[in-house]
């Protein structure tokens, strides 16, 4: 049975991959960030089941790794690891495979929708195929490695070159690749924290008393400003929704949960937007296509978040108390 934890040692494996190359590359401090995250992701199953058993130690050993991780990220600086093909090479295999390239990248989506969808029901001989526990994820994961097999048959390249060049990306991302990892903890964070009972505490003494429209106008607003902090809106999706979501707008003003919920993601994807949190949608495609600033895309991103940010706001005026 295919599990999350196999993800998470298929990771491991290729971080570990990385950092020896950086070793052997004498970049030390790459290698021992790259080889320090193989580790936990490569143990983390472990470390929760001890937590489980009521042994804390091996949680406190990944919480101070965390740390070294924290500390190390400032000597990367930035580095971009020499392609293994040429630009000449490139485009001639652009212009040989044609549209053929995009045939992998399609696979993904196909097949992670696919095991999201129908995982469930894929049995061989009695022998159940995917753990349903967070299936899309183990769906996205197998998805990523028949996807390079399909690029390595379409291309005629050995699978190898695949490694080599998610190497090299990873290296160009560097720290960057793990902010929406951290942020995805930093929302359970907040929530486990009570930020979301003081936001409801806050909307309750500052909103004029019996206002559906200020509860809504706080909560899309929050979304943003919540996602704009914590790069992400799943992140910001529990806290709002539990401080103004469900006790004000759904319980005492009637608002149709479905509704608010969608269009609250929305208005938290236009936060995401305008943030250099969101690393992996701001930050990242500017390292990789090596812009002047790395702030270049959310200016190109600001007046159109705005403008969404409006048309969400009056959708959901209009559609949230209507059943």
């Amino acid at each position: 049975m295919l599990r999350v934890e196999h993800v998470h040692l298929l990771l491991a494996l290729f971080m570990a991959y990385a950092g020896w190359r950086n070793l052997r590359e004498r970049e030390a401090w790459r290698g021992a960030f790259w080889l320090i995250l193989a580790a936990l992701f490569g143990t983390g199953g472990a470390v929760l089941d001890a937590t489980h058993a009521g042994h804390p130690l091996p949680a406190r050993l990944a919480g101070a790794t965390v740390i070294v991780l924290a500390l190390i990220a400032p000597k990367l600086g930035h580095r971009r690891p020499e392609e293994e093909t040429t630009p000449t090479q490139r485009a001639a295999s652009a212009a040989r495979l044609g549209h053929r390239l995009f045939l992998p990248a399609l696979l993904i989506p196909l097949v992670t929708v696919g095991v999201a969808l129908g995982g469930a029901k894929l049995q061989w001989h009695g022998w159940q195929l995917f753990d349903p526990v967070q299936m899309t994820l183990t769906g996205l994961a197998l998805a990523c490695v028949l996807a390079l097999f399909a690029a390595a048959a379409v291309t005629r390249e050995a699978p190898s070159l695949g490694l080599l060049e998610g190497r090299r990306l990873l290296d160009t991302m560097g720290w960057a690749a793990l902010l929406p990892v951290l942020l995805a903890a930093l929302g359970q964070v907040f929530t486990r924290s009570g930020v979301g009972d003081a936001i409801a505490q806050l909307t309750t003494d500052w909103l004029p008393a019996g206002s559906a429209i200020a509860c809504l106008l706080a909560y899309g607003l929050g979304m943003v400003v919540f996602t704009v902090i914590m790069g992400n809106a799943f992140a910001a999706f529990p806290v709002m929704t539990a401080g103004i979501g469900l006790p004000l707008l759904v319980h005492r003003y009637g608002a149709n949960p479905a509704t608010l919920g969608a269009l609250g993601m929305l208005c938290g994807y236009c936060g995401t937007l305008l943030t250099p949190m969101a690393a992996n949608f701001n930050l990242v495609p500017a390292a990789l296509l090596e812009l002047r600033s790395p702030y270049g895309v959310i200016r190109a991103q600001v007046v159109t978040a705005l403008v969404l940010l409006a048309v969400n706001l009056a959708l959901m005026a209009l559609l949230v108390f209507r059943h």
